[in-house]
């Protein structure tokens, strides 16, 4: 995590430098658009996975078509791969992108897990999965001689640690994945907490990291921060509106993420989303939801928004996102919101 104050990011320009961008697989181009965001001066590329395409073959497509853009998962679940193959992904695209690769993971939904995967969502409990997921990825990526494991959901033994230093970040929302992140990660990916609440989130993860005898600066705080660039401020926020009612509506953990701050209006959007209105859940979707869960608006509201949450100390690597159904505005945003600009 950044020591330094809101004024001094500014100054210094670290945290604008260090700005990210997520490359949807509903793209026309990904890794063209990846290609584009290095040309533009972007921190670092990030691939995710749902349906539809896989992340790792992606992340590994970018690799080879860029020369020095920091590359991501954000992220890879950690019910359908398992430790030792997420370990072998991680060293391979960290190899073939000579170190330039993070390992981005985190427990994705219930509905994703049981329903695409057929997998039981709670053997023996996300938190629990992720603990000994990430931690045994770590022994096989960096540790020390032959990996002996023994946990509640893995048990392994007689293979060698493969040498390999990849930095690890977890989608923590919860308390109790939050201490994931303090015990054993390299950086946290945040989504769907709203701006003015990440410092409060963030001190629980240092007051843990301490606990565990580590220091908490050497936790990057990289959220999702979905943006949306128009010539028509009410039109981009329109898609921010969208996106937000599709995780809120989706993903419990999302709505309970949104609830800490605005516990009426997340409700309500979930409620009529998983009614089965999606219109009428977007239009539940406040003006204040927006503005704290998003960056929306005309290219130069959008880049005063971007500068602004780039600006708060708990924030170290803004992630950009585009939002579901937001696409025709990707290219738009991408251009917008580049660090040379901001």
């Amino acid at each position: 995590m950044s020591a330094d104050s809101a004024d001094d990011s500014q100054d210094e320009g670290s945290t604008l430098d260090r700005v990210g961008i997520l490359v949807s697989p509903s793209l026309e181009d990904p890794t063209g658009f990846a290609v584009r965001a290095e040309q533009l001066g972007y921190d670092s590329a990030w691939t995710n996975e749902l349906w539809y395409e896989s992340g790792v073959v992606r992340v590994t497509d970018i690799a080879a078509n860029t020369t020095s853009i920091d590359l991501g998962t954000a992220i890879l679940n950690v019910y359908s791969r398992s430790p030792a193959v997420l370990a072998m992904t991680a060293a391979s695209v960290d190899r073939l992108s000579d170190g330039r690769f993070t390992l981005g993971v985190g427990t994705s939904t219930q509905k994703a897990i049981e329903d695409l995967h057929g997998m039981t969502w709670d053997d023996p409990n996300p938190v629990r999965r992720a603990h000994e997921t990430i931690e045994l990825t770590k022994e096989f990526l960096s540790g020390s001689g032959r990996v002996e494991y023994d946990g509640e959901t893995f048990e392994v033994a007689d293979f060698p640690a493969l040498g390999q230093d990849v930095p690890i970040y977890h989608a923590a929302l919860g308390p109790a994945n939050r201490r994931v992140v303090a015990r054993l990660c390299d950086g946290w990916i945040p989504h769907n907490v709203p701006f003015p609440d990440l410092g409060d989130a963030f001190d629980y993860i240092a007051e843990h990291a301490e606990e565990a005898g580590r220091d908490p600066d050497d936790i990057t705080v990289a959220p999702y921060v979905p943006c949306c660039v128009a010539d028509d401020a009410d039109t981009a926020r329109q898609h921010l509106r969208e996106h937000v009612a599709y995780y809120v509506g989706n993903g419990e953990g999302y709505r309970k993420a949104v609830a800490q701050r605005f516990p009426e209006g997340a409700d309500e959007v979930a409620e009529k989303w998983r009614a089965g209105d999606r219109p009428d859940a977007a239009a539940a979707v406040t003006d204040e939801m927006v503005a704290t869960l998003g960056v929306a608006g005309t290219p130069e509201e959008a880049r005063q928004q971007l500068r602004d949450v780039a600006a708060i100390d708990a924030i170290d690597r803004p992630l950009v996102v585009i939002p579901n159904g937001a696409e025709a505005r990707a290219d738009q945003t991408l251009e917008e919101l580049a660090p040379e600009k901001l």
